[in-house]
């Protein structure tokens, strides 16, 4: 008989504790838990360690107050409300937990996706964490010498667990960063990817073969190209911390265009905000508003600038120009 990979128990241990929920869980289901401890003996450590991901998330969400949309059948991450989990040790006891998000398997790799508005933070079986910011879609594969997640659309943050022997790296079209054990953001582009380091060290390249690696440290922001260019920021903790104010579901207005802003705020909800008038575009704003708060950005751009603001379409808002 073959043996089953590590890498595949930790993936099934994973989704056993994402369907521990009160509204779901019955008495076939505990059965299926018995019959699938029973298999393997190492099954009964890695649900334990899937547990343990899911208690560090609810202290880590405690009071993020993160939108969580419903469970849908074409999902590949079903994102419930919150509800009770059960954490079933050989298929016996249970505590009541706050459920978060929950994570389906889709041909055995676990696929993460957000749509507009919503940020997530999700745990993952090696005890790393991921936040994942709106409109974002995500596949992680984690095998027993290397783990990997692959980001086809938005912006994640990673915590990583230090795991020397399998190193971790994100791919983000060309792109390719690697880390053991740090913190650190990846942003894909249409032509390349943004990367903004918050701990350690991390080591990223476009390309296979000769193509040239440069390290990024705490505090520092590059962006890399797919075309291998690089373009460095200075380093500057402040700016990178400002470029992931989303993970606290904000934006941080310091020093960015009013076009930039109207940019940011589009990408967290379906009523956009049109800049009207090209003139006013390049007015600068400070300011820490919600990601969701575009209403209340388009007033204080209203008052500061003496621009008129229209919100009669529910599917917009025009600043800057009445319509004629």
């Amino acid at each position: 008989m073959t043996r089953e990979p590590a890498s595949q128990i930790e993936h099934e241990a994973a989704g056993w504790v994402a369907r521990m929920d009160g509204a779901s869980w019955d008495d076939a289901l505990e059965s299926a838990l018995d019959r699938w401890l029973a298999g393997d003996p190492r099954r009964s450590g890695a649900l334990l360690q899937a547990q343990a991901a899911w208690a560090t998330l609810d202290r880590d969400m405690a009071g993020a107050g993160h939108a969580v949309r419903p469970l849908s059948a074409d999902d590949h991450v079903p994102l419930r409300a919150a509800g009770r989990r059960r954490f079933l040790i050989g298929g016996g006891a249970a505590i009541a937990a706050s459920l978060i998000g929950t994570l389906l398997l889709v041909d055995r790799l676990p696929r993460y996706e957000t749509e507009i508005g919503e940020i997530r933070r999700v745990p993952l079986a090696d005890g790393s964490t991921m936040a994942i910011n709106t409109g974002s879609l995500a596949t992680v594969d984690l095998e027993p010498n290397r783990r990997s997640v692959r980001i086809d659309r938005g912006e994640l943050w990673f915590q990583v667990a230090k795991d020397p022997g399998r190193p971790f790296i994100v791919e983000a079209g060309p792109v390719r960063v690697q880390a053991v054990g740090t913190a650190f953001a990846v942003r894909r582009r249409d032509r390349g990817a943004d990367i903004f380091v918050t701990e350690g060290v991390v080591e990223a390249w476009s390309g296979e073969g000769q193509a040239r690696h440069i390290r990024i440290a705490a505090g520092e922001h590059a962006y890399i190209a797919d075309d291998a260019s690089i373009t460095r920021s200075p380093a500057d903790a402040t700016s990178v911390y400002r470029a992931l104010a989303w993970r606290e579901g904000k934006i941080d207005l310091s020093g960015v265009t009013l076009a930039e802003a109207a940019a940011e705020f589009n990408r967290y909800n379906h009523r956009r905000l049109v800049i009207a008038d090209p003139a006013i575009g390049g007015e600068t704003f400070d300011g820490i508003l919600r990601t969701d708060d575009l209403e209340g950005f388009a007033m204080a751009v209203r008052d500061s600038l003496n621009v008129p603001v229209d919100f009669s379409d529910p599917t917009e808002v025009r600043v800057g120009r009445k319509r004629k």
